[in-house]
C-alpha cells in the first residue's frame, strides 16, 4: 500500500494495450501520429492553441518558464511553488532567470499587493520581472477560483504573462467541477487565466511518463526548440503518447475516487489515532498528518513494517490516494495505524 505519492501509479491494462497497439513516427520530425494526436487532443481540450509533450513535469514547467522569459528576467513565485523549491533550480541554472520567491498563504496564495510590490521598475539595477508562476492544485489544496483571474488581470495590467504548474490541474478542475462529468469545463475555465499551463500524465491520471506544455503557437514552438536544446527530442514516442490519450479519455472523472479516499482516510486516521494526528479535511487526494514528535518514528516505521509506505519528515507525513490504491487499502491502512496507537495510548 504506497500512499507517498500519485507518481507511483502504474499503467492499467486497457492502457497497456493502447500503448502496444499505438501508431509511430519519428517525433523530431513532427512524423509520431500518436504524439501529434495528443498534442492536438490536449490543446483543444483545455482551449489553447498549441501543445508540446514532455517527459516530466520539470521538464515542461522549465520549458515554460524558458518561452517566456530571457536571461535577466524574473519570475515571481511562491516561496514553496515547486518550479521554485523543488525542480533543482533549472530556471536559474539553465534560463539565468531570476526566481522571485514570496511567501505563501495557507491556501497557496500569494498576497496580490506583494505581487505588485515585487514587480521591479525599469531601471537597469533589477532584473526585468517578466512572469507570474502559481501553482493549482498546491499541497492537494486547490487555489480559490476567483484568486487566478485577479492575478491575470493584474499581470495584464503591468505588461507581464502568466504560467501555470498545474501538474494536478485535473484534481483541482474535479473538485471544482459544478456537476460530475463537467471537469473538462472546469480545468478549461481555470486555463484561461494563463498564457502557458504545464499538465502532468503520469501523477493522478495514471500515465507511466509524460506531462504537457500548452499555449499559444509561438510559446510552443520556441519551447520545443528550447525541448530539443536540452536533450529532449524524442523519437518514436507514440508508445508512451499512447498511455496520456488513454489517461486523458479515461482517467480524469475517475480522480474523484482518489478525493473520496482520501476524504475517508482523513477521518480514519483522525479516529484511529485517538486525535493524536492533527489531520485537516484535505480538499484532493493529498492529505498531510502532524504526527506528535515522540511517535512519529516509531509509528512510521509500524506502517512500514506492515506494508504501509507514506513520504514525509520533521513530524508531518503526507498521505498520497491514487490510482493504484482502493477504499479496501484505506480501510486496511487506517486498522494498521490503529493497531499501532492501541498499544502507544
Amino acid at each position: 500500500m504506497d500512499f507517498r505519492s500519485d507518481t507511483v501509479t502504474r499503467p492499467t491494462v486497457a492502457m497497456r494495450e493502447a500503448m502496444l497497439k499505438a501508431q509511430v513516427g519519428d517525433d523530431v520530425y513532427g512524423e509520431d501520429p500518436t504524439v501529434n494526436a495528443l498534442e492536438e487532443k490536449a490543446a483543444a481540450m483545455l482551449g489553447f492553441e498549441a501543445a508540446l509533450y514532455g517527459i516530466s513535469g520539470t521538464q515542461t514547467n522549465l520549458l515554460g518558464l524558458l518561452a517566456h522569459c530571457e536571461r535577466g528576467h524574473e519570475v515571481i513565485v511562491g516561496q514553496t511553488a515547486h518550479t521554485y523549491r523543488w525542480e533543482a533550480g533549472g530556471m536559474a541554472v539553465l534560463g539565468s532567470i531570476q526566481p522571485q520567491p514570496l511567501d505563501q498563504r495557507a491556501d497557496g496564495t500569494m498576497d496580490l499587493a506583494a505581487i505588485e510590490a515585487a514587480i521591479k521598475p525599469d531601471d537597469a539595477h533589477y532584473a526585468i520581472t517578466r512572469l507570474i508562476a502559481l501553482e493549482n492544485t498546491w499541497g492537494g489544496k486547490v487555489l480559490p477560483p476567483d484568486y487566478a483571474p485577479k492575478v491575470r488581470a493584474l499581470a495584464n495590467a503591468r505588461g507581464l504573462t502568466t504560467h501555470l504548474d498545474g501538474a494536478r490541474l485535473f484534481n483541482a478542475a474535479v473538485y471544482t467541477a459544478a456537476a460530475p462529468g463537467a471537469a473538462v469545463d472546469a480545468a478549461r475555465t481555470i486555463c484561461r487565466s494563463f498564457d502557458s499551463v504545464s499538465v502532468c500524465l503520469s501523477k493522478g491520471l495514471g500515465a507511466p511518463v509524460g506531462s504537457l506544455l500548452l499555449g499559444s503557437k509561438p510559446l510552443i514552438a520556441k519551447a520545443r526548440r528550447m525541448r530539443k536544446m536540452l536533450g529532449g527530442g524524442m523519437r518514436q514516442a507514440g508508445v508512451i503518447a499512447a498511455s496520456g490519450i488513454h489517461a486523458l479519455e479515461h482517467h480524469i472523472e475517475r480522480l474523484k475516487e482518489d478525493h473520496d479516499n482520501a476524504a475517508l482516510l482523513a477521518t480514519g486516521l483522525k479516529e484511529a489515532s485517538r486525535g493524536q494526528l492533527k489531520i485537516d479535511a484535505p480538499q484532493t487526494n493529498i492529505l498531510w498528518a502532524e504526527v506528535p514528535a515522540p511517535l512519529f518514528a516509531g509509528f512510521n516505521e509500524h506502517l512500514k513494517t506492515h506494508g504501509v509506505i507514506v513520504s514525509g519528515a520533521y513530524g508531518k507525513q503526507r498521505w498520497v490516494t491514487h490510482l493504484d490504491v482502493s477504499r479496501d487499502d484505506v480501510e486496511r491502512a487506517v486498522d494498521i495505524a490503529a493497531q499501532y496507537f492501541d498499544r502507544v495510548t
